[in-house]
């Protein structure tokens, strides 16, 4: 009986060995899961910098705009001011 127990304990041990074997495959998958979500993040986070960026530019455009109208305005009225 001695080393029927003996067999039976080692093949307890041999599925407990098997069953932390698939923890940590399942704990990787999590971790590459992970990796990905960060990824995705870090792809969102450079769109919207970009995005922002492209705003700050139309707005310099925009300003850059008013201000050449100002001075066409002024321009204009300094013109009229002569005649």
């Amino acid at each position: 009986m001695n080393g029927l127990n003996n067999a039976i304990d080692g093949i307890n041990n041999s599925i407990y060995g098997i069953n932390n074997a698939i923890y940590g495959i399942n704990n990787s998958i999590y971790g590459i899961n992970n990796a990905i979500y960060g990824i995705n993040n870090s792809i969102y986070g450079i769109n919207n910098a970009i995005c922002s960026i492209k705003d700050s530019i139309w707005g310099i455009s925009n300003a850059i705009y008013s201000i050449n109208f100002s001075l066409c305005c002024s321009a204009n009225a300094i013109d009229n001011s002569l005649y």
